[in-house]
């Protein structure tokens, strides 16, 4: 019969790309992971891997293995998770994943308001844009993450995922205060077709969104600066380097100098929460996705928003736990 444990090591490997970055995920040693595969070579009798330069490559057999190991594992997590349903306590590790400004501007509260309602769940937050955390989610390595996309630019999940809507969140343009269009309002991004940008790196899903639409409105944009921080971006627009696109979420300080402006149509970007269909009935992945529900409400009352899916609906649509 077939080891589970040394399916796991094998799917690592098809997952990460390497003995190395299998043994980092599945926080053991290389030894261990080299170990488990040879073992598992043994028992079906067929080589595995091959050696490929300073990596390996997967043969016929451990392809095969591998997408019955990946049937096998959801199985599992589908199983410990209705198990954990049972025992109706929330414990236990979860590694939530979220974009710059919502691991800025939403992780901490919701980090604090869960160590409130369960004391005995530990919530870990990884900062990564979605081009990364998607990725990890569906490999396992993050348990649920906070997403997001723009209006005009909808991101696409893997069919592994479930998604909860949460909130919209406005865009403003900020601005020099010496700006000819600062003391417009609201203003519209072919009015600004012409000015040196200031902007996130390129590959970021809002850096990439900038360019998108300027394009969609037959504009090249000029990007000069580049920052991950919003707060590093204010400074350069504070200087007089340019405008910049700003979301609410996380912007703790406006510096003197800059002037946000309302956009004509309206600016927003969605968040939402996803986590694997197969993890949806562990207790700890619900009672994250509650708190961050919860919260999302709160914020939508705030604002006067209330069109966003609640959580049971968004449960009982995506196939609830």
């Amino acid at each position: 019969m077939l080891n589970v444990e040394r399916l796991r090591a094998l799917h690592a490997v098809a997952s990460h790309g390497s003995m190395q970055a299998a043994a980092d995920a599945l926080h053991v040693t290389v030894s261990a992971v080299s170990q488990q595969v040879a073992k598992l070579e043994r028992e079906v009798g067929q080589p595995l891997v091959e050696r490929h330069g300073r990596g390996v490559r997967l043969t016929e057999a451990a392809r095969l293995l591998v997408d019955r190991a990946g049937e096998i594992l959801a199985l599992l997590e589908r199983a410990e998770g209705e198990l954990d349903q049972l025992g109706g306590e929330v414990t236990g590790v979860v590694r939530l994943g979220a974009f710059p400004t919502a691991a800025r501007g939403l992780c901490p509260g919701l980090v604090v308001e869960l160590a409130g309602r369960h004391p005995d769940l530990d919530v870990r937050v990884v900062e990564a844009e979605p081009v990364d955390s998607v990725p990890m989610l569906t490999r396992g390595d993050l348990d649920i993450v906070v997403l997001q996309d723009w209006y005009n630019a909808p991101l696409v999940l893997p069919e592994v995922l479930e998604r909860l809507p949460l909130f919209d969140d406005v865009v403003e343009l900020a601005l020099p205060t010496g700006h000819p269009m600062a003391d417009h309002a609201p203003v519209r991004l072919d009015d600004l077709a012409d000015e040196r940008w200031v902007s996130w790196p390129g590959g970021s899903i809002c850096g990439d969104w900038l360019t998108h639409t300027m394009r969609t409105l037959g504009h090249e944009p000029t990007i000069v600066h580049t920052a991950a921080e919003h707060a590093t971006q204010l400074a350069l627009v504070a200087a007089g380097l340019g405008p910049a696109v700003m979301p609410h979420l996380g912007l703790d300080h406006v510096p003197a100098g800059v002037r946000l402006v309302p956009v004509e149509p309206t600016l927003t970007r969605h968040l939402f929460a996803a986590w694997r269909t197969d993890t949806a009935r562990r207790s700890a992945i619900a009672a994250v996705a509650t708190a961050l529900s919860d919260l999302a409400a709160a914020r939508r009352a705030e604002t006067g928003d209330d069109a966003s899916t609640p959580f049971s609906h968004a449960l009982t649509t995506a196939g609830g736990w």
